[in-house]
């Protein structure tokens, strides 16, 4: 009698017992999602590039090609996402434990900083200029160009093996223009491995904060994109016949600069011709890369004392892949410190 009752006892305890769990089990099956997030994982408010600008591959199918590609020797510590790394919707490889997420940028790190392959000087000039034997562009070791819609459709291989090792893509003007040719110049200099940025040109007679905006919105913030280029000068061309101040200039300039470096994390370039640096930049922006159009003489005798990064040393160049005449520029600076500049200036 006395087992009996021990028994029941315990059967009853037993019965309790498994209510209780299986009570628990369904109430955390119930229970909303943890709003918490793994320390490797940020939210990040940077602004994802247009899939009409980069790549078309489904992400699927980027996953898959990622998955495949990684190399097994790797340790898992380098595989953790960088405090540089881009957007937060970069592909994951699939099949793979969270400790091992990739980089945002499916490209290595390592493969993105190898120096890329620099090709000499076979540009000819339809109106040669002897700068002198000393300060020759062709002294120079990197050379590249900058196109707009005037070149048309470009041969880009053709045209990277003829020397052209960067190349500046006109992107805007003002605060409603896009070049009609920018989206796909953009994504065929991608594609034929040229390094590769976008300028504006600064119309006056709008505001600097609508300009930067409108910049923003049409080209993608990239990895690997040379910094943002501000083209500056007086056009007698244009319809704004607008001459402001110096004071004004200047004040505009650094709106817009400050607007593009904040969103694009890189200091943008100057770019300017001789009668408008006179009247406006002589002395002016110390601390900004300047690009300096000298098609007559040497950067040092039209700009005196100023640094300079780009030289644009022609409007006439001539060049298979391109018809009709293209402007040419020499970096300022060794083969070496070139990948040291784009290193130091792309992400």
């Amino acid at each position: 009698m006395r087992l009996s009752a021990v028994s029941t006892i315990l059967l009853a305890c037993l019965t309790i017992s498994g209510c209780a769990a299986r009570g628990e089990r369904e109430a955390a099956q119930a229970a909303p999602p943890s709003k918490e997030l793994t320390g490797s994982i940020t939210k990040t408010s940077r602004v994802v590039p247009s899939v009409e600008i980069g790549e078309t591959v489904s992400r699927v199918e980027r996953q898959q090609a990622l998955a495949v590609a990684m190399p097994t020797n790797l340790r898992p510590e380098s595989l953790m996402p960088s405090d540089q790394s881009g957007d937060d919707d970069a592909p994951v490889p699939l099949q793979r434990p969270l400790a091992m997420l990739s980089p945002s940028n499916p490209v290595p790190r390592a493969l993105r900083q190898q120096p890329m392959q620099i090709y000499s000087h076979r540009f000819r000039d339809a109106k040669p200029i002897n700068f002198g034997t000393s300060t020759s562009p062709r002294k120079l070791a990197v050379h590249g160009v900058d196109v707009s819609r005037w070149q048309g459709e470009i041969d880009w291989d053709t045209l990277r093996t003829q020397g052209a090792n960067f190349v500046y893509i006109k992107a805007t003007d003002g605060g409603d223009h896009i070049d009609p040719m920018f989206k796909k110049n953009w994504r065929a200099a991608q594609q034929a491995g040229l390094k590769h940025g976008a300028y504006h040109f600064f119309y006056w007679c709008r505001t600097a904060g609508e300009q930067a905006d409108w910049f923003i919105r049409n080209v993608p913030r990239e990895a690997g994109a040379l910094p943002p280029v501000i083209d500056v000068e007086w056009n007698g061309e244009s319809s704004c016949k607008r001459r402001p101040s110096r004071e004004q200039v200047l004040a505009k300039m650094q709106v817009f600069m400050d607007k593009l470096e904040k969103h694009y994390g890189q200091r943008p370039i100057v770019y300017t011709a001789p009668d408008f640096y006179r009247d406006n930049l002589s002395g002016e922006l110390l601390n900004y890369p300047f690009w300096l159009r000298a098609v007559a003489q040497h950067p040092s005798k039209v700009y005196p004392g100023r640094k300079w990064l780009f030289w644009q040393y022609s409007g006439s160049g001539v060049s298979h892949g391109v018809e009709g005449k293209i402007d040419l520029n020499a970096f300022h600076g060794s083969e070496q410190d070139w990948h040291n500049w784009v290193a130091s200036s792309v992400h």
